[in-house]
């Protein structure tokens, strides 16, 4: 296979200077010269009559969410309990024009937690509680609104984080959260 190709791209090298020579196009499916195997689905939706029928009034009333629209009609497509075939991942991608991995992660999130939570968004695990509470906010202002320490004409933004830290209002705190929450609150520091 490998001397063939090898020497019907000679051929038509040495032809294409005379004009003459339409490249073939050859495609090379496996060395087994037969179809190649797609590895198996891992996580198969085999959605219930009652599911099927939840999802299909969700998507014709339109009146929810775009994302859980859009990951009902996933999960329909993607119905294997179904008469007719379940259609492949990147037809569904295509379909609907999202990406090849949502259809996978939909999919097994639809096997391992249920359609329920398909449906919705997964909720943030790594969301962080915010440094500055009201609380916080009111006595950084009280801060920026103060006279600046001895030496300086105004507050600068590391001078009022570590007079926070200083006194036990935060453990520690960047200035990047200090700007942010001077600009929320439109104090002028000076």
């Amino acid at each position: 296979l490998i001397h063939f190709l090898t020497q019907r791209r000679q051929d038509c090298v040495t032809s294409v200077s005379n004009n003459r020579c339409i490249l073939p196009r050859i495609v090379v499916i496996g060395l087994n010269f037969g179809r190649m195997h797609l590895p198996a689905k891992r996580y198969r939706v085999e959605l219930t009559c009652e599911e099927r029928e939840a999802l299909k009034a969700l998507v014709s009333r339109g009146r929810s969410a775009a994302y859980k629209q859009t990951h009902a009609r996933i999960l329909l497509m993607s119905d294997e309990a179904q008469d007719d075939l379940p259609m492949t991942d990147a037809a569904i991608a295509q379909a609907l024009k999202v990406g090849h991995a949502t259809v996978e992660r939909l999919r097994r999130r639809c096997v391992e937690e249920g359609v329920e939570a398909a449906l919705n968004r997964k909720k943030q695990l790594r969301r962080r509680a915010r440094k500055l509470d009201g609380e916080a906010e009111a006595h950084l202002i009280a801060i920026a609104c103060s006279e600046p320490p001895q030496g300086r004409s105004s507050w600068t933004l590391k001078l009022l984080a570590n007079r926070l830290v200083e006194r036990d209002i935060v453990d520690s705190i960047s200035t990047e959260t200090v700007r942010k929450a001077l600009k929320k609150t439109i104090s002028s520091r000076g």
